[in-house]
């Protein structure tokens, strides 16, 4: 398990430098979080982009992440959610249950592939899928933490480390009626 505090955090993304003295490729691996982990962060600009690639298109991987319902059987912090929307769009509102507390969450942002959110009240991460051109079913997936929590990039990479064999076991399914959604 990563103890590292917040600063320590903080100063090990912000003044990274590679081991033979490089500068940093923006890219970076917070030692001992996260074990054998198939996801990479790499800093985009105020936040830092975690992300695995996983064997499904796109629509696939995006439905998914949209699916309230699945949120806890991949995200490590929520132990459950209550939403009138089982798919997120821009406005949805609900609850997830962190630590045995209930926090309000409301979607601020979303399209078909992309969403952010804020919970109770404050800016949370972001979520997208990539897809690769010419490579129709295979996607990637990424959590976006802002600098000034750092510390959960851990938790994310766990996140997309439990996301990865779920969406690719679904996959089969090629369920993507909740994916193509779009919100202006």
């Amino acid at each position: 398990m990563c103890r590292l505090n917040y600063d320590e955090s903080v100063e090990r993304i912000v003044n990274y430098r590679s081991h033979l003295g490089d500068e940093s490729d923006g890219r970076f691996d917070l030692g001992g979080c996260g074990g054998e982990s198939a996801s990479a962060v790499v800093r985009e600009g105020a936040t830092l982009a975690v992300g695995r690639d996983v064997a499904v298109a796109p629509a696939v991987a995006a439905e998914t992440l949209r699916d309230t319902r699945r949120w806890p059987d991949w995200g490590p912090a929520i132990d459950a959610v209550e939403s009138d929307d089982r798919y997120v769009t821009r406005g949805t509102t609900g609850q997830v249950r962190v630590a045995g507390a209930w926090l309000p969450f409301r979607v601020t942002a979303c399209n078909g592939r992309r969403w952010d959110w804020r919970v109770a009240g404050i800016p949370a991460t972001g979520h997208r899928v990539d897809g690769y051109a010419g490579e129709p079913d295979r996607s990637r997936v990424v959590v976006e933490v802002p600098l000034v929590a750092a510390w959960y990039v851990p938790v994310c990479r766990r996140a997309l480390d439990r996301f990865a064999p779920l969406v690719e076991e679904r996959s089969g399914e090629n369920s993507t009626e909740h994916a193509i959604d779009v919100d202006a």
